[in-house]
């Protein structure tokens, strides 16, 4: 039995040896195709960032950022191992037609030849060294997607524990629940992160064993670390692997900044600076958001010249509205905050939406006392109506009769009424200026 079972294990190491040495092609395949695939994905993952941030979600933000996350460092990671993998090709195509190298054919002085044989060596150890970097950086690529997906996991669980817990009339069974998984939530993503950027130093200690042991054996599943130990464990048990480890950090945080960068035309002028009564912002207008990627910012208006006897304003809700709402009128606020995720699945009774809040209308005259509408020096009566605009954004819209205004140029603000501690004023939201031609 032990024999039929070792000879099983022969053989199957002799087909992982010979896998071994062929996988660069599926390495090239692989990567050429998800190159491919990630180029694709981009604009609708930018997207969804751009929408979730709009619509003030949170949870979607965290996890369409963290798939952006994700494919900055897959579309980084593959191009370096198409060029590398490229490179390697080509160097055993050379050491086909011309073999090693021959210093002495060079004809150089002795000090490059020594310098030149200590510091270059021989070529089958440059395309030795080329593999080991093809094949590394390809492995350790899909590792740190699951490294990505295990920081959003635990993100994700902090973040619902904080809005559990912090919610305004807490109860009690929630502060005794809630208030200690979040510290030990917190403490211990902190010791894993700390073992993880000292490369294992808590599991090599003896007296961290006792206390670490437990922490590791159950973030090992809120991290999904189960699923990848062993590629981490072969990756950091050579010189090589821990060199790497250590480089790759700074290394995407220094391509994120390059990538960042851009180039400024003018000490004065700023191109992309919200509206104000000297910039009119693209973004405020309706008929310039047309591409996906364009979204309104703030409010808008149909355009920059208004030709009709009116003018159509739309104001962008956020939850910071909400929010002044019931610091400003506190008998609209619900005995339970329903913001945030919604099961369709309901248990026990389904009472009437009106036994626990305020009708709508209410909630719209608070709205109608907030906001404040001045076109130039000419403050407007706020009638407010709840919409959505043509890219789905979710706000209050209102039309201003124009019909004794002058031709020419004008300034639309909209202010909203808000505090600071207890110091109450109307925080100028927007600033959009248009031009009057009626026909």
């Amino acid at each position: 039995m032990d024999n039929h079972k070792n000879q099983q294990n022969e053989k199957f190491k002799k087909w992982l040896d010979i896998l071994q040495q062929e996988s660069w092609q599926l390495e090239l395949i692989i990567s050429g195709f998800a190159i491919y695939g990630l180029f694709m994905v981009v604009d609708p993952i930018r997207v969804s960032i751009l929408k979730a941030q709009i619509d003030d979600n949170m949870y979607s933000g965290f996890f369409w950022y963290g798939l952006f996350v994700s494919w900055f460092i897959l579309t980084v990671n593959l191009l370096a191992h198409v060029v590398l993998r490229g490179l390697w090709i080509g160097a055993i195509g050379l050491r086909y037609v011309s073999g090693e190298i021959d210093y002495d054919a060079l004809n150089y002085n002795v000090k490059f030849l020594n310098h030149l044989k200590k510091r270059v060596g021989s070529f089958d150890d440059y395309v030795a060294k080329l593999e080991k970097y093809c094949s590394v950086i390809f492995s350790i690529t899909f590792l740190l997607i699951f490294y990505m997906l295990g920081v959003l996991l635990i993100i994700f669980l902090m973040s619902s524990l904080e809005s559990w817990v912090g919610e305004p009339e807490i109860s009690n069974y929630k502060a005794w629940i809630g208030v200690p998984a979040m510290i030990l939530l917190v403490l211990g993503s902190l010791l894993t992160f700390i073992d993880f950027i000292s490369q294992g130093w808590l599991k090599r200690k003896k007296w961290t064993t006792f206390f670490y042991y437990p922490i590791y054996w159950v973030f090992k599943y809120l991290t999904l670390s189960f699923l990848y130990r062993p590629m981490v464990y072969n990756l950091l048990d050579t010189k090589f692997g821990k060199r790497l480890s250590f480089i790759m950090v700074p290394l995407y945080i220094g391509i994120s900044i390059l990538a960042g960068m851009s180039f400024r035309t003018s000490n004065y002028l700023d191109f992309g600076s919200r509206s104000t009564a000297e910039v009119a912002n693209v973004k405020n207008y309706e008929e310039f958001i047309e591409d996906e990627m364009d979204y309104v910012n703030l409010a808008s208006i149909p355009s920059k010249v208004i030709t009709d006897p009116f003018l159509k304003v739309f104001i962008m809700y956020g939850s910071a509205v909400e929010d002044d709402v019931f610091y400003f009128y506190e008998e609209l606020k619900p005995n339970e905050d329903r913001r945030g995720f919604e099961s369709p699945i309901k248990f026990g009774s389904n009472n009437d939406w009106r036994s626990s809040k305020k009708p709508l209308k209410d909630y719209l005259n608070a709205l109608q006392e907030m906001y404040r509408i001045k076109i130039d020096s000419t403050r407007f009566p706020t009638e407010l109506v709840l919409t959505e605009n043509k890219k789905n954004q979710k706000g209050y819209e209102t039309f201003l009769d124009m019909k004794d205004m002058a031709r020419g140029r004008h300034l639309l603000e909209v202010a909203r009424k808000t505090h600071v501690k207890d110091s109450v004023y109307f925080r100028k939201i927007v600033q959009i200026p248009f031009w009057y031609y009626p026909e």
